[in-house]
């Protein structure tokens, strides 16, 4: 695969990432060994960027992600930064849609001890010492509303400059946000450059707001952005159905309309409508790396696949 660098850094990632919190047992509980064939998948379609997180699984994803990793060279690992976890108190059933989790509690921190906690546990849990891109994970009022803006200054007050030293120290090769939101971006990027921005649902086929301010500010600062959420967590992907989901809630009426022209569209120009999204995230200028993630090698193949195709010039038209 073509592989991009990330901002000013030495890290370079394939341009197709796989995303990790389904091997957390995402809305489902699969096997380690249904683990280990999805991520073989992603390894033998080319795919050398993986991308986990504590949240996902409450550890599960990231245990899972580094059993696979072990006596493998040439890949690209990032995770996440902003929850630390520690030993559950009561047993866990199922946790913020992850299925039977890894046994942890955990809270939010942003802190720069609070960062540096978390990630001295990813590496446990990842067997590594070194990990080339740290993301902060979910700040900003998406997730945290009125609560953000005492998170927004513990990071800025000690988890930036946190983040800076660890870097500067060869711990991290590379760090950014890992959101759902522009505003939050911008104000970080306000007080200090980030190397790169995985951002989920803001740069698609359906939602292009990101264009607005985001993508030219990336663009003058250097900073990568990498593509997640491309189907807006499933719209794209089935298109406008009954119990369609937008932004991980049913799709109101305005948005199932916008899907279906766009369907219609996508269908004129030779294109199945998921096919359409995933091409757009991967072509789009701004795109280092377009994250996909599934429990199903089938479903990555088949994903993949659309990825890899050749498309006519009226689809690229129609994709501009």
């Amino acid at each position: 695969m073509k592989t991009n660098r990330i901002g000013r850094t030495a890290v370079a990632v394939t341009d197709v990432s796989f995303g990790c919190s389904s091997i957390g047992n995402l809305y489902r509980e699969i096997t380690d060994g249904d683990a280990e064939a999805v991520l073989e998948t992603a390894w033998k379609g080319g795919i050398r960027y993986f991308d986990t997180a504590p949240h996902y699984g409450r550890g599960l994803s990231e245990i899972r992600l580094g059993r696979f990793l072990e006596g493998r060279a040439g890949y690209v690992v990032s995770t996440k930064v902003g929850r630390v976890l520690s030993p559950a108190a009561e047993p866990i059933a199922e946790a913020d849609g992850f299925v039977k989790p890894a046994q942890n509690d955990v809270r939010y921190d942003y802190s720069g001890d609070g960062i540096e906690e978390s990630l001295e546990q990813s590496f446990e849990r990842l067997g590594l010492t070194h990990i080339d891109i740290v993301y902060v994970h979910d700040i900003g009022e998406y997730t945290h509303g009125f609560g953000n803006a005492a998170h927004m200054e513990d990071f800025l007050g000690s988890g930036y400059d946190r983040l800076v030293r660890l870097k500067e120290a060869g711990r991290i090769g590379a760090f950014g946000l890992g959101v759902n939101e522009c505003r939050a971006c911008l104000d970080v990027m306000d007080h200090g450059p980030v190397d790169v921005i995985l951002l989920a649902g803001r740069l698609t086929l359906l939602d292009r707001s990101a264009e607005a301010e985001l993508v030219p500010r990336c663009r003058k600062a250097e900073t990568s952005l990498v593509l997640g959420g491309v189907f807006n967590s499933g719209i794209l992907a089935t298109g406008a159905v009954d119990g369609a989901t937008y932004d991980y809630e049913p799709a109101p009426k305005a948005v199932l309309d916008r899907v279906a022209a766009l369907q219609a569209e996508a269908e004129r120009a030779g294109l199945s409508l998921p096919t359409a999204a995933l091409q757009f995230a991967k072509r789009h200028p701004a795109s280092a790396s377009v994250l996909i993630g599934t429990a199903r090698p089938a479903t990555l193949a088949k994903n993949l696949e659309a990825l890899q195709a050749g498309i006519s010039a009226r689809a690229e038209r129609f994709l501009g």
